[in-house]
């Protein structure tokens, strides 16, 4: 979706400033809001494809004024609601409805840190060979999804090249709204900064961006 998450090559949004040593958390709540996200996350109730397009749904003055943390927790709280956990009211009272069934989450602590060191992993086999190799001349598709999908705005319609090809992966597009995996080739293209930003761009940078094939066309 064309969405305010969406703010790759825009302007206007103020300098990225480099903190050294951040801290990962820098809020004992936001710490928390990982963990429940996390231990919610174990009813397989959502994939990391739905929590990503919970986020980008979340209204845009909202999404602009929120820090990180408020941005996972304001669309946790929706997600929770659309699946079914809770209800609104809950969340607002901070109380659990009458004669509502306790549930134990799944995930238990003694099990996080080994679900953290096996991670999630998303290779899939794909049927069919890649329709590109290395070298491959390519352009991304100028696609305006109305749901989720991981093609940046700023690189639609430009053309790059194929610098690998990583394999097959959850198709994310399919993935966030419940049809499946249908795992797709995944590349990494490259993208000269003139091609993208116009003689404006200075010196010989360049862009590598992982792109789906269903994202991509022969340029």
């Amino acid at each position: 979706m064309n969405g305010v998450h969406d703010m790759g090559g825009m302007e206007g949004l103020g300098s990225i400033e480099y903190v050294r040593e951040e801290p990962v958390f820098h809020e004992p709540w936001e710490g928390r809001v990982r963990a429940c996200i996390a231990a919610a996350g174990a009813w397989k109730k959502w994939n990391i494809d739905s929590g990503r397009h919970s986020r980008e749904r979340l209204p845009a003055a909202d999404y602009l004024r929120m820090s990180y943390y408020e941005r996972w927790l304001a669309a946790f709280e929706g997600i929770l609601v659309e699946r079914g956990l809770v209800t609104r009211t809950e969340i607002e009272t901070g109380r659990p409805a009458p004669d509502t069934a306790k549930a134990d989450p799944p995930l238990k602590g003694a099990q996080v840190a080994g679900l953290l060191d096996r991670g999630s992993p998303f290779a899939r086999p794909v049927a069919a060979p890649p329709r590109f190799q290395a070298g491959d001349r390519v352009r991304a598709r100028n696609l305006h999804p109305r749901g989720h999908t991981r093609l940046p705005r700023y690189l639609r319609g430009h053309t790059g090249s194929i610098h690998l090809h990583h394999g097959g992966f959850v198709y994310p597009d399919s993935s966030a709204h419940g049809q499946g995996e249908d795992p797709r080739h995944l590349y990494s293209v490259r993208f000269e900064a003139v091609e993208l930003w116009g003689e404006s761009a200075t010196g010989r940078g360049a862009v590598y961006a992982d792109l789906w094939e269903p994202y991509l066309e022969p340029a």
